[in-house]
């Protein structure tokens, strides 16, 4: 579907790339050869000071029966399982959209053949219930809630009763924010509410009690304050505890609009961005994917850190993996901490990657 103006049609158009040589992959855990720069086996090392982390291209690998197509989404579970969400290859033999890979990069199983072609937001909440998965799938229209292995726990689509809509076919959601368990003071009674993006429709964010009943919708299509393009992701900001925030990653306006829980618009941040797409928090720092291939850190007052992977644009997104550039990305579209402070970075390219920022600062 196209993405104003960052469209999927224009970004192709515009591709040029020049083919170079890419490092063999790599699982996580495997030994890593030490030989001369020259060899282009030295560790590719990111960022600086205390943000430096060793790119690890392609350190997951599926098994013959899956490939990977567009990869959107990544998170993990309490036990350090890493999920892949992605649309599914034209040659993969299984139409499922999930693949899970254990700590070391090692595959586990997967599931979500429903999401095949629409796979896209992934967001997972560790609940008084269990551990639980966050689906939006933009081309059916559809967000659900799932277990681990994949039993749908509820399925939700167009929310007509919003008033905005004219039929189902308008809403195309794309990322969904819960707010988490054991927040202080008031928010604490918003455990379990839930606010998707429709990125891909008309740009409004609905806002869900628990129970799924819906409470309000915001935004619309503008650049005025309170008005959005492409809100692609969206993330409960909780560095400061006492005052949570909704954060969303307004992408075709170039900027993160804050809004209250409420959805009160509170703030923007404009700096150091070009097309965002989503958000993970670990401590006081903000992750986030940037469509126009970089990954950038920000500080508890959203000032950079640093800038990751940064190659500009996106222009090898639909070329073959030996053209693919070490220590560069094309098309960062989700990003997530895990345990440990290592980055995993997934990409909006046809043959799938995903990227493993290993913390060494």
């Amino acid at each position: 579907m196209p993405l104003p103006p960052i469209s999927r049609r224009g970004a192709l158009s515009a591709i040029a790339a020049a083919p170079v040589l890419l490092a063999a992959p790599m699982a996580l855990g495997a030994p890593r050869v030490r030989t001369s720069p020259k060899s282009g086996l030295e560790p590719v090392i990111l960022g600086a000071g205390e943000h430096r982390y060793e790119c690890i291209h392609d350190c997951v690998t599926p098994p013959t029966h899956i490939v990977f197509g567009n990869t959107h989404g990544v998170c993990t579970d309490a036990a350090g399982h890493i999920y892949i969400k992605h649309t599914v290859h034209a040659s993969s033999s299984t139409p499922d959209a999930i693949a899970v890979f254990d700590p070391r990069g090692a595959f586990v199983r997967s599931f979500a053949p429903q999401h095949k072609g629409g796979a896209h937001g992934l967001h997972y909440s560790k609940e008084p219930a269990g551990e639980f998965l966050y689906l939006c799938d933009q081309a059916r229209g559809i967000v659900e809630k799932i277990t681990l292995t994949g039993d749908v726990v509820w399925s939700r689509g167009c929310p007509l009763e919003s008033g905005v809509y004219d039929s189902p076919g308008e809403y195309h959601p794309t990322n969904i924010a819960v707010v988490p368990w054991g927040l202080p003071g008031p928010a604490a009674a918003r455990a379990g509410e839930f606010y998707i993006a429709d990125g891909y429709g008309k740009s409004w964010i609905h806002h869900f009690s628990a129970k799924g009943e819906l409470l309000r919708t915001w935004g619309g299509p503008g650049k005025e304050r309170g008005q959005l393009s492409c809100p692609h992701g969206l993330r409960i900001d909780a560095r400061d505890p006492e005052t949570p925030l909704l954060v969303v990653a307004d992408r075709s306006n170039k900027r993160l609009q804050y809004f209250t829980l409420e959805g009160v618009h509170h703030s923007f941040v404009t700096e150091e961005l070009k097309a965002p797409c989503h958000f993970d928090t670990r401590g006081e720092v903000l992750l986030v994917p940037d469509l126009q291939a970089r990954v950038t850190l920000l500080d508890k007052s959203n000032r950079l850190i640093t800038h990751l992977g940064d190659d500009n644009d996106f222009r090898l997104r639909d070329k073959p993996r030996d053209q693919f550039i070490p220590g560069k990305f094309i098309a960062p579209h989700g990003a997530c901490f895990d345990a440990s402070g290592d980055i995993l970075v997934v990409e909006w390219v046809e043959v799938g990657r995903v990227t493993r920022l290993r913390r060494v600062g």
